[in-house]
């Protein structure tokens, strides 16, 4: 029996993940455009929802603080510990960004976003 790890090759590790569109651009077809053009702006909130749980395609990497980091980590485990939810940092992130995305559509200048950015 050998001892050797079996290593992925150079073609495994830098493969393309998918051809084409990316999956989450789709095109909105002409009955979704008129059912969005009469949504109030309010409602925009209600229609942002993060990816959850797919493939992703990009990556962007963020530098927190050991300290954000260890509130992030204590969020994602009282979120087990509470509500039974399973996440991932990954996932709570991407609520996260939803979330702000979607107020920032929805409120503009009276958005927590740019009331957080424009703080001293």
């Amino acid at each position: 029996m050998s001892r050797r790890v079996s290593l992925p090759a150079a073609d495994d590790l830098f493969r393309r993940t998918g051809q084409g569109e990316k999956p989450h651009v789709r095109a909105v077809g002409p009955d979704e455009e008129a059912d969005q053009a009469k949504q109030p702006a309010g409602d925009a909130a209600a229609t942002r929802k993060p990816s959850g749980r797919v493939r992703h395609d990009e990556k962007m990497t963020v530098y927190v603080t050991s300290d954000e980091l260890l509130d992030l980590e204590h969020t994602r485990l009282m979120l087990r510990r509470a509500q039974g939810l399973a996440v991932d940092r990954g996932r709570l992130v991407r609520e996260a960004v939803a979330l702000v995305l979607a107020d920032y559509e929805a409120n503009g200048d009276d958005s927590a976003l740019v009331r957080r950015l424009t703080e001293e």
